[in-house]
């Protein structure tokens, strides 16, 4: 069976297998309401690849339209590893390249490619779905980003993260920066990230990176204990408060109040209009 691979229950799932599915190493399946997206390379620590990111995007561009709800989780002991090491190498990855040979691209291909990978992790923040991360173990930079491009993250009390890019000569360009400033404030991104540490399930907790910590035999209860109560709210009404939610930070006050009276005039139309 392929790594990357979707499963539909209930009608007819797009094809969102990248172009080398056994490089991607994604379990993709739709029950219903709910959409899980499974890391499934539990030998490398569930490393990512440029096929990882290509089939993460695919997946957002033909997600089924009754999806409200998708999980992210990792098969195994660890969430994600990170970058696949094989992406150092001059070898690279076979079919994919590395990080030498995109090097030898202009600026402008370069910017292009790193903007075709954060497509792979943009969408989780639409609207339209609540994204959570169920993460275990290690994760770590690109992995971590992963994390971070979820709306919640429900952790397990061994989770690991830790921003590794700086360390490797990088910066987190996966789009993970500017949720880590919003969740954290910028002095405590900043000892994230140049540091390189590991930040621990008690901390996670402490500055707002974990909405719950559970042990581990317990995150997939958990998970789907936060699903249901998302569920259990009125689907118009859940996509429009989360667009006042994102935009929010970029509002002053009176514009939230408008925002929030534009919205609430299409929620009275749309229950009691006739």
């Amino acid at each position: 069976m392929a790594e990357a691979r979707a499963r539909q229950r209930g009608g007819n799932a797009e094809d969102v297998s990248a172009e080398r599915p056994t490089e991607a190493g994604l379990r993709f399946e739709v029950d219903g309401e709910i959409a899980t997206i499974t890391l499934d390379r539990p030998e490398k620590r569930n490393a990512q690849t440029f096929a990882t990111w290509s089939a993460l995007a695919r997946i957002g561009e033909n997600l089924p339209g009754q999806v409200r709800v998708v999980v992210v989780k990792g098969e195994g002991p660890s969430f994600s590893a990170g970058i696949d090491l094989r992406m150092f190498t001059p070898e690279g990855v076979p079919g994919q390249g590395s990080f030498s040979s995109a090097a030898t691209n202009g600026d402008t291909d370069i910017a292009q490619s790193v903007s075709k990978a954060q497509a792979g992790f943009l969408w989780l923040r639409r609207p339209e779905i609540v994204s959570i991360a169920a993460v275990q173990g290690h994760a770590i930079g690109a992995g971590f980003q992963l994390a971070l491009s979820c709306d919640l993250r429900i952790v397990a009390d061994d989770v690991k993260f830790c921003m590794k890019e700086p360390a490797l000569g990088l910066v987190p360009d996966l789009t993970g920066t500017k949720p880590l400033v919003e969740l954290v404030g910028l002095a405590k991104a900043i000892d994230i990230c140049l540091t390189a540490r590991t930040v621990y399930a008690d901390e996670a907790m402490r500055i707002g990176l974990a909405e719950n910590v559970v042990a581990g035999s317990d995150l997939e209860q958990a998970v789907r204990d936060k699903v249901a109560e998302l569920l259990s709210t009125n689907r118009d009404a859940a996509i429009a408060t989360k667009r006042l939610l994102q935009g929010a930070h970029g509002r002053s006050l009176e514009e939230q109040c408008a925002a929030e009276g534009r919205e609430q005039a299409a929620r009275l139309k749309a229950l009691f209009g006739g």
